[in-house]
């Protein structure tokens, strides 16, 4: 009898403990806690309407992509070892090949660095305008990129995949949430004229497998006409009777098709195309701007590339100012004098005076930015992410350039939800491999979607039989750097 009961008491046991990890496996897939609270992820959410997956430290994200790989240990992170070592040989690396041949000597920065900021972060002397923000801005010198070629590396920083064809991070974060402006697209582009798109062109910038309304718009800030076609070539009525009679049709195809992202971006497309003929314009007029904005930005620099730069940095300001979800800035190309058209932070040769040209450009329109933002308010909710593709080798190339280096690089994060004046990784004493907390582009972007309290394994889109997202199947939140 006792051993009955005893096999009865073992089977209720592991029938009880066999449903219990049933009720767990279920309740995760329902994006429910099985400890009975609330799930992070929202059972409820939807794209595109405004929603988070979490509680969101930041409304918008403001890219600032420096394409031809910047230089790390001529920026940001000091190292000592190359001024003891410059002109030897790498150790251990006396016969390598590097991306463009066979490297040369270990090269010092031209440059001397100083601390800066109550952290003291040593910041190079080539910047001194940005070195008063330091305290803003989180750094992660452990970034490395899976390829040392321009082109798929502009296309990784922007798409989490080294291959054309995928959505931008800002197509991915205006799909999420939506537009906070409906006169305005909610992923813009700021472009100065001459200037070329990076290697991967437009594609940067694209929706890909996404609705075409979440691709980027991109804004000519210093043409006449900022946007192609957006001043009106008929009357507002005429124009107005014709989206009218265009959205009738659109709308009987999709009662017979029935929901349809493609078709409905389409008839939003009219409409803020529509809206857009009175945005824009307003939107590129600074002349509300008091002299003292346009001074601290360098408007009135005599240097046309950073008056240029700083027309976008202002312009960027007054972009999310109005709510646009994701702004992305291009370093001007035309006439700096080094580097090449696509890429112009790329100096196999004549570091000194490309680095000095681009980093003269853009020091204090960033700075202004950084400044403008955190005296109006809109810091603490937008999120600012700079950097490029890769990094450069630490030793030289040819008598005075540098190589590509995608082992170990900087970005760096301020604003919305960042704790200002940290530190993420580090590379080793010449600069060259991460050797503290290796980061990629997945986590970088798994970050700033947390940031903006979207989750980036539930940031999904059905495509091709698979749910797709922006950080493939990687990823993890860099949450030392989450204040």
């Amino acid at each position: 009898m006792q051993d009955s009961l005893n096999e009865y008491s073992r089977r209720r046991f592991l029938g009880n403990v066999t449903s219990g990890l049933m009720g767990v496996g279920l309740s995760h897939l329902l994006g429910v806690d099985s400890l009975g609270g609330q799930s992070p992820v929202q059972a409820n959410w939807k794209p595109g309407q405004g929603m988070t997956h979490l509680e969101p430290r930041a409304k918008r994200v403001l890219q600032i992509f420096c394409p031809g790989a910047a230089s790390h240990m001529d920026l940001w992170e000091h190292k000592p070892m190359l001024e003891k070592f410059h002109d030897k040989p790498l150790p251990g690396e006396e016969n390598f090949f590097s991306f463009q041949g066979k490297n040369g000597p270990l090269m010092r920065s031209p440059w001397d660095f100083v601390p800066a900021g109550q952290s003291g972060k040593m910041i190079t002397s080539l910047l001194p305008h940005m070195a008063k923000h330091v305290d803003d801005i989180a750094f992660f010198h452990g970034m490395q990129s899976k390829t040392n070629t321009h082109g798929p590396g502009c296309v990784f920083v922007n798409t989490g995949h080294p291959t054309e064809g995928f959505p931008s991070a800002g197509a991915w974060v205006s799909y999420g949430l939506g537009s906070a402006n409906e006169n305005l697209p909610s992923f813009v582009v700021l472009n100065s004229a001459g200037s070329v798109a990076p290697h991967g062109g437009v594609g940067l910038y694209g929706s890909g497998y996404l609705p075409a309304g979440n691709q980027g718009s991109i804004l000519q800030v210093d043409n006449s006409e900022p946007v192609r076609n957006v001043k009106p070539r008929e009357s507002l009525l005429a124009q107005r009777n014709r989206l009218s009679f265009l959205k009738g049709f659109d709308k009987s195809f999709l009662s017979q098709t029935g929901e349809n992202l493609q078709v409905e971006s389409a008839i939003k497309n009219y409409e803020t195309a529509y809206k857009m003929q009175a945005a824009i314009p307003e939107l590129c007029d600074l002349s509300g701007e008091t002299e003292t904005t346009k001074k601290l930005y360098g408007l009135d620099s005599r240097d046309k590339q950073t008056a240029g730069y700083a027309r976008q940095c202002l312009l960027a300001r007054r972009l999310v100012e109005r709510g646009v979800r994701f702004v992305e800035l291009s370093c001007i190309n035309e006439g700096i004098g080094a580097g090449n058209a696509a890429n112009p932070w790329d100096q196999h040769g004549a570091l000194e005076k490309g680095h000095a040209a681009m980093a003269h450009q853009v020091d204090q329109p960033i700075a202004g930015l950084l400044k403008d933002l955190k005296a109006k308010g809109l810091l603490d909710e937008t999120l600012v992410v700079w950097g490029g593709e890769f990094g450069r080798t630490p030793f030289s190339q040819g008598s005075n350039g540098r190589d590509h280096n995608p082992y170990g690089y900087s970005v760096w994060l301020a604003g919305g939800g960042v704790k200002g004046g940290t530190i993420h990784g580090a590379t080793d004493e010449f600069g060259y491999h991460v050797t503290e907390n290796k980061c990629e582009i997945y986590d970088l972007w798994a970050t700033v979607l947390h940031l903006l309290g979207l989750d980036h394994e539930h940031l999904t889109y059905r495509h091709g039989g698979r749910d797709l997202r922006l950080t493939d199947v990687y990823g993890s939140v860099i949450r030392e750097i989450v204040a």
